[in-house]
């Protein structure tokens, strides 16, 4: 029964049979099989296949949760005989936005990998909101995204990153130190789509910048080279600014903007000792990096 369940949410995640069974490494018509078989079983349907793809039924929403649960569950449960048997092995999935990948994740896993070696630590890329939705299907174990937070997530703060304006090298504010209104008339701004509903988007209503004033760039590397062109300005947090590179110049904001980067996991991940371990060796490094009491 637990492979059917482990079917279903896999077709449901990637919305399609035949990539389901790549993912789980059996045939397309195994996974038609395992999926007709656990219909059988509850006694109605759950999916509705059409040309147009795959979709839950009413019932099958109701039904994902639990099924998903029961799967996290068993993933505790392996994990907990492991640690009872004393073994410090098992395997946990991270999810980071770009900054994080680049800037943190690199010292924080080399010192983590040294002192648990036995535990293997994968890392998925994605957006904030995607982040937190599959922390809290249990697919991600932990993950590093930005507040607000609006799942029902245990959510550990773990900095308060400054955001900078980012202009062509031979732009001076007519103060001479930081961006304010009057820098701001006018101007094109480049960010990346994902940031734009985020904090990002608390500092472009602050100075009345509508949407028609912002063009959108893939990536941080890519907003420097805009701006380095004389596209626009950009805007971008301290820890996107740490290994990029570009000939230009980076001022404060006359009032002062932050996004807070926190750490989410599900409540049940929490009890895993390996998690656990994982959020001690997150929380320390970044403590130890920006001299946090």
């Amino acid at each position: 029964m637990t492979f059917s369940y482990q079917v279903f949410a896999t077709v449901v995640r990637y919305q399609s049979f035949y990539q389901a069974s790549q993912v789980l490494n059996v045939t397309a018509s195994a996974v038609s099989h395992s999926i007709n078989q656990l219909e059988a079983q509850l006694g109605f349907p759950l999916l509705i296949r059409s040309r147009a793809g795959i979709k839950l039924t009413h019932d099958g929403e109701l039904v994902l949760p639990v099924i998903q649960q029961i799967l996290n569950d068993e993933a505790d449960l392996i994990q907990m005989s492991q640690n009872i048997n004393g073994l410090r092995s098992g395997s946990i999935k991270i999810g980071a936005f770009s900054s994080v990948c680049v800037n943190w994740l690199p010292n924080i896993l080399s010192t983590f990998s040294k002192q648990h070696p036995d535990i293997e630590v994968s890392i998925v890329q994605d957006s904030f909101e995607e982040i937190s939705k599959q922390v809290k299907t249990g697919e991600l174990d932990v993950g590093f995204t930005t507040l607000p937070v609006t799942d029902n997530l245990t959510v550990f703060p773990l900095l308060d990153d400054p955001i900078f304006c980012v202009t062509p090298a031979d732009f001076i504010p007519q103060n001479k130190q930081t961006i304010t209104q009057h820098d701001i008339v006018n101007q094109k701004f480049i960010l990346q789509k994902i940031d734009y509903d985020r904090a990002t988007k608390t500092v472009l209503d602050n100075y009345d910048v509508t949407i028609n004033s912002i063009n959108f760039s893939i990536d941080d590397q890519s907003i420097i080279a805009m701006v380095e062109a004389g596209i626009g300005f950009g805007i971008l947090p301290e820890l996107a600014l740490k290994k990029i590179q570009g000939n230009v110049a980076i001022y404060p904001f006359h009032q002062s903007f932050t996004r807070q980067i926190v750490l989410v996991t599900n409540k049940s991940k929490v009890m895993s000792p390996s998690v656990v371990e994982l959020i001690t060796a997150i929380k320390c490094f970044v403590k130890e990096t920006y001299t946090i009491s």
